[in-house]
Formats: structure tokens, C-alpha cells, sequence
């Protein structure tokens, strides 16, 4: 059963701040903000939305079909995910571009501040939806802005159940595309932050979202998450990781699982948890897509973390 996982492939600069920003951000200066981080630490990972959530998903034992549109740079990330398996003919390279490129800097508390250049991905809605054939499942992951419009209306016209994860691109829409989006998506994903701008944009609450879709996930970070559903509520606990290195890419990680979960139909507590598992792994391990772990390692992980087996 393959998964249509549209959005943005990417390379995460990822650099470490060893302190803590509200050390040097002033509440009452941000006005004329002007600091400089000292970042001794840095490396550069394969990363993107679309790319962490297809790389999750592939260990997981799904079949991602990752779309999305790169450039004239982006040979390492092909064989990479060529070494893995994952298919790539639904990736546009762009020659005259480059590949996106976020620049992240965490600090100790593990707070992030983020600069992203989008470069080949602002033309990612040259990508069809609807020309992909054999399609069971999709997300709707940040993205162009165009090509966000575009692939979730694409969606609906095929009849493909869908995701909706506006994330990085929150501030790309107003409150009328919003309620488009959520009207036309299955499920809806967001972080708690997230879903507070979600419902100032909207107008709508967690349970006015939750009425319009089969499900609404907020995660919560270490607190877990909460699934909205015509069930109620449905609280997923965080797995406790091994240890705490990078939280860059845990909620794709989180996403990987849900979908992988929802397109196995399993309930939403075992999709959550399945998710959560996933980021729990992909903290312990620096950069968005250096855990490992087998389908057999990962069913007795989760076994061990919620008692039961999914």
C-alpha cells in the first residue's frame, strides 16, 4: 500500500547553541533584536518534511512515495535514498535551483530558532497528485505554497484519503484557506503550538476541527499527544526515549508512524503510539535520519513501552 508523502526534501544545516536563548533574548527587546549565537557544533543532514516522514515510514515497512522538487545539488540525497529503497521517480530535479536548505540552531533546553531557504521547492506545485497511480494513502507536509493548495484539492478530486500538516508553512494562509484545507482533509496534524494559531486563524476550537475530519492530532511533545475524534478524546503517553540528543524531525517521525498505523487500520491509541515510539527513537540519535531499527525491533520496542503488541 503505498503512501503519496508530498512536501519539502531538504538539507538541515543543524547547529548547536550550549547555552540557553532566554539567557540572551530579552521579552521586553525583541522589538530591536539583534544577538549573534556562538554554535561551536554543526553538521549537515538529509532532511526535509516529505524526505524524514518517507524515510520513517520505509523502516517502518510502508511504501512511501515521496513528491517533491529539488535541485541541481541534490545527488547525495538521491543515493541515499536510492541505498534505502525509497523511489524517487516522483521527484523533479530542477538544474537551474537549489535544493531547500534550512539553517536550525538548538539550544539546551532544546528550543529551536530556524531560517529556511525554500530554492526548488517553490516550484513543487509543477508536481500532480492526481498523475500518481496506485495510491492508497497521502500527506499534505509543508511545502510550497502553491503546491500545498494544489496537492490537498488533488486529494479530494481522486478520492485519496489524506492528511493535512501545515506546520512550517502556518504562516503561508489565512483563516479562509485553513477552513479549505480542513474541510477537504481525513486527519489533521499539528503541535500544541500550532494548533493554537490553527484555531485563532480559524475561528474553530480542537473539537470544532475534530468535526470536520475523522481526526485531529495535536502532539504535545514530552507530554504526548492528544487524537480528537468522534471517540472523544484519545490520549497517547510520550515513549521514553533512551536519551535526549536532537528533537529535529520528531514530529515527522510522529507523522511516519501515524500514517503507517491509520493505513494498517489500526485504532487511533495504537496509531498515536506507534508514532510516539517513532519519536522517541529518532531523539535519541542526532540529525532526522540516523536511527535505525528493524520492523521486529520496533514491535518489541513498542511492545515493552505500552504492554501490549500492535
Amino acid at each position: 500500500m503505498s503512501a503519496l508523502i508530498c512536501g519539502s526534501l531538504a538539507f538541515d544545516t543543524i547547529m548547536v547553541f550550549e547555552d540557553r536563548f532566554k539567557h540572551h533574548i530579552l521579552p521586553d527587546k525583541v522589538h530591536i533584536l539583534n544577538v549573534a549565537f556562538l554554535v561551536p557544533k554543526m553538521r549537515r543532514e538529509f532532511g526535509g518534511c516529505a524526505g524524514n516522514i518517507a524515510y520513517n515510514l520505509h523502516l517502518l515497512g510502508g511504501e512511501p512515495i515521496p513528491m517533491g522538487t529539488v535541485g541541481q545539488d541534490f545527488q547525495s540525497y538521491r543515493d541515499h535514498f536510492s541505498a534505502l529503497g525509497i523511489r524517487l521517480d516522483q521527484v523533479r530535479q530542477l538544474d537551474d535551483m537549489f535544493t531547500a536548505q534550512a539553517f536550525i540552531t538548538t539550544d539546551l533546553d532544546a528550543n529551536q530558532i530556524t531560517a529556511f531557504h525554500p530554492g526548488a521547492m517553490m516550484q513543487s506545485h509543477l508536481n500532480h497528485v492526481r498523475d500518481v497511480k496506485g495510491v492508497r494513502f497521502g500527506i499534505v507536509a509543508p511545502d510550497g505554497r502553491d503546491a500545498m493548495l494544489q496537492n490537498a484539492r488533488e486529494f479530494k478530486e481522486i478520492g485519496v484519503p489524506f492528511v493535512f500538516d501545515p506546520g512550517q508553512a502556518m504562516p503561508l494562509f489565512n483563516g479562509e484557506e485553513f477552513r479549505t484545507f480542513i474541510e477537504g482533509a481525513t486527519y489533521v496534524t499539528v503541535n500544541d503550538y500550532e494548533s493554537e494559531l490553527l484555531s485563532e486563524r480559524t475561528g474553530w476550537g480542537p473539537s470544532e476541527i475534530a468535526k470536520r475530519v475523522d481526526a485531529y492530532v495535536v502532539t504535545k511533545g514530552a507530554e504526548g499527544a492528544v487524537i480528537y475524534s468522534s471517540d472523544g478524546e484519545t490520549h497517547i503517553p510520550a515513549a521514553t526515549p533512551d536519551r535526549i540528543f536532537d528533537p529535529t524531525g520528531c514530529g515527522d517521525a510522529f507523522r511516519a508512524g501515524l500514517i503507517y498505523g491509520l493505513m494498517n487500520n489500526m485504532d487511533y491509541a495504537t496509531s498515536g503510539r506507534i508514532g510516539s515510539l517513532c519519536g522517541s527513537i529518532k531523539i535519541a540519535e542526532h540529525g532526522t535520519q540516523n536511527h535505525r531499527f528493524s520492523q521486529a525491533e520496533f514491535a518489541e520496542r513498542f511492545r515493552v513501552a505500552f504492554g501490549y503488541a500492535y
